[in-house]
């Protein structure tokens, strides 16, 4: 409930700043079981023009464990259903907390596949997750302003889904599978991006 009030309420206050968002192929978003929204990172205002696309649904995410400082932060975070990860010694956690997240069913996860704002690259493990899980993935991407201060400036901002992408359950994947399907993310991404705009080329910020 907190989590739908504040979007809510941003996704007003949004519209005032920067115009409604275009939000492309929401068609795509599966209705009948939790997945995985695996998405580039690119600006701190990505999850929230992404919870703009994924309206009524709800996600958790991780966030790096030094954002877990003080008693108000810990609790904006803890229920916007973050959850603190050590990137630097990451661990088991790093799989077991997002896989319980989902197979419990209450909310939906985002990942960023590529990490860093200043990376294209794909790193492993969405589909581990997803795989573990039993749940699909899907693509989504964003195209906007990048900062607050871009806001103000009314440049149009659009969120577009892929399809998602549905891991086989029959029978066993090898590591080189599932690499094949982080891969296939980074194409996607690409390719969403190409949709919304041919001429696009993002620049970290």
């Amino acid at each position: 409930m907190f989590f739908k009030t504040v979007v809510i309420i941003v996704r007003f206050l949004f519209r005032i700043l920067n115009g409604k968002t275009e939000i492309q192929n929401k068609e795509y978003i599966p209705k009948d079981t939790a997945f995985i929204l695996a998405a580039p990172h690119r600006s701190l205002l990505d999850p929230i023009f992404i919870s703009f696309g994924v309206y009524p649904h709800v996600f958790s995410s991780m966030a790096k464990q030094e954002l877990f400082k003080g008693k108000f932060i810990t609790w904006v975070l803890t229920h916007m259903n973050a959850f603190p990860v050590n990137r630097e010694n990451p661990g088991p956690s790093a799989l077991k907390k997002p896989v319980s997240i989902l197979k419990e069913g209450k909310t939906n996860l985002l990942i960023f596949p590529t990490g860093s704002r200043h990376s294209a690259e794909i790193k492993g493990g969405t589909s581990s997750i997803a795989r573990l899980a039993n749940v699909p993935i899907l693509p989504v991407v964003y195209q906007g302003p990048l900062t607050f201060k871009d806001l103000l400036k009314r440049k149009k901002a659009t969120v577009r889904f892929g399809k998602p992408i549905y891991l086989p359950k029959e029978k066993r994947i090898s590591r080189e599978e599932l690499a094949a399907y982080d891969e296939l993310l980074g194409t996607t991404f690409r390719q969403l991006d190409q949709e919304i705009d041919p001429n696009f080329v993002y620049v970290a910020k």
